[in-house]
């Protein structure tokens, strides 16, 4: 996952509250730094979108394939 990937999920999945669960949520997984925190430092955002599903007991099937652009037509 890309970090665009990542932001397009974010925004798919929790809407208008995305950026506030970037900074203010703590990840357990993460020893309770933000989302946004965990980027920083280098945690692919696939991980960090793994923990932040987990966290917001976002359904298994909504957290998979999400954040990619439909393929372009030919």
């Amino acid at each position: 996952m890309r970090r665009s990937e990542f932001d397009r999920a974010v925004a798919d999945e929790f809407g208008a509250q995305g950026g506030y669960l970037l900074t203010d949520l703590a990840l357990p997984g993460f020893d309770g730094r933000s989302a946004a925190q965990v980027l920083a430092s280098g945690v692919p955002p696939r991980d960090v979108w793994l923990a932040l599903c987990a966290e917001m007991d976002v359904p298994p099937n909504r957290r998979y394939g999400v954040g990619r652009l439909e393929p372009r037509g030919r």
